[in-house]
């Protein structure tokens, strides 16, 4: 989700937008004035996400349909805000609804990765590094989506390279999947989440304190 202000031309190509969005954008378009809802949407994401954890969990071959099921889920997730863009149906509502769905399906992505690899090298604790991985994950949306609301989008504005920003590393979800190297990611994962999410958390607590400073 980015503020509106971020996109002042629906109708062309912005070097300024990452290529998902702007793809997603192409591609909702034709169901604008169609009565889709961008709820409608987020509830279209949220199902995709959840089912691709579910494959997760069960291990084995199952995990590849998995790994593909979440990737399409997290392009679906670009579609909701530029629905709502395109047709002014933004809203309070719609805006916690695609942040919790967010959250959930990623926390239930991870836990998922722990439950499928649980019989694996690192037994059970794999599940615990999927609890951790998938509540930082979830946390750090929400202190996104605060400072965002209090009007630091400079704050939550991604570093980006060619047209990507750092969130589209899970799009690499299917092909570390495919090639067997989930384990190390959920490793990977494990560590770098928390250590991102404390990262926002000075973010948060810096944004915040200069606010307040402000408004003295």
């Amino acid at each position: 989700m980015y503020p509106a202000d971020r996109f002042p031309t629906l109708g062309r190509l912005d070097p300024r937008v990452p290529w998902d969005q702007q793809l997603a954008r192409v591609l909702i378009r034709p169901f604008a004035g169609t009565g889709l809802t961008p709820n409608h949407v987020t509830s279209l994401f949220l199902f995709v996400g959840l089912l691709g954890g579910w494959f997760f969990a069960q291990g084995g071959s199952a995990i590849h349909l998995g790994a593909a099921l979440f990737v399409l889920s997290t392009f679906i997730d670009h579609m909701d805000g530029e629905l709502a863009r395109m047709t002014n149906q933004t809203s309070r509502f719609g805006a916690l609804f695609d942040l919790a769905a967010g959250g959930l399906v990623h926390v239930v992505l991870f836990c998922a990765m722990g439950a499928g690899l649980s019989g694996g090298a690192f037994g059970a604790w794999t599940l615990l590094m999927g609890l951790v991985a998938g509540l930082a994950v979830a946390a750090i949306f929400a202190l996104r989506f605060e400072l965002e609301r209090r009007g630091s989008s400079d704050a939550v504005r991604q570093p980006k390279f060619a047209g990507f920003e750092i969130e589209d590393v899970m799009y690499l979800v299917a092909p570390i999947t495919w090639l067997g190297g989930l384990l190390p990611f959920l490793v990977v994962a494990s560590i770098g989440a928390p250590l991102f999410l404390i990262y926002q958390i000075w973010e948060f607590w810096r944004q915040t304190s200069e606010g307040g400073a402000t408004a003295d």
